[in-house]
């Protein structure tokens, strides 16, 4: 919890030296749900966690988390969200960022990532959709689904 609070405090900082802090951009998750595509794998679907995303513009957001993974080992991640097409209300692009925490990929160390997402948000809540592929036998591909809230 200490190293989420830490890369947290640091992504904030790094957003203070550009804009006033604005609390109606927070989003706060609890996690995500991860359909797999290996369903006799009996790997785990509920990811429960807790996790930050702050809007910097309409198309960039910055992310940083904690959860279970599918594995039932803790995961940590930090990312950036550009996402700068439209289809509808949806809105498209990908997350860009670094994981740790898996252990049968890169011996539970942190990697880099590039996700494809999807993003609906209205008033308080929202939902990120991500793919995320398979790599070999070391991380399993799922649809990903995180519901999030905003307190503005």
């Amino acid at each position: 919890m200490k190293r989420l609070v830490c890369l947290m405090g640091l992504s904030l900082a790094g957003l203070h030296a550009h804009a006033e802090f604005d609390a109606s951009r927070l989003w706060v998750n609890a996690g995500f749900y991860s359909a797999h595509f290996d369903t006799h794998k009996s790997l785990r679907n509920a990811n429960p966690g807790i996790g930050f995303e702050y809007a910097l513009h309409e198309d960039w957001s910055v992310t940083a988390g904690r959860f279970i993974n599918s594995d039932n080992a803790h995961s940590s991640y930090i990312g950036v969200y550009y996402q700068p097409w439209r289809l509808g209300s949806v809105k498209l692009g990908v997350v860009a960022g670094a994981f740790n925490g898996y252990p049968k990929a890169f011996d539970g160390g942190w990697f880099p990532a590039v996700i494809p997402t999807a993003t609906l948000e209205s008033g308080h809540w929202g939902l990120n959709v991500a793919l995320v592929p398979p790599l070999k036998d070391r991380l399993y591909g799922a649809v990903s689904f995180q519901l999030k809230y905003r307190f503005r």
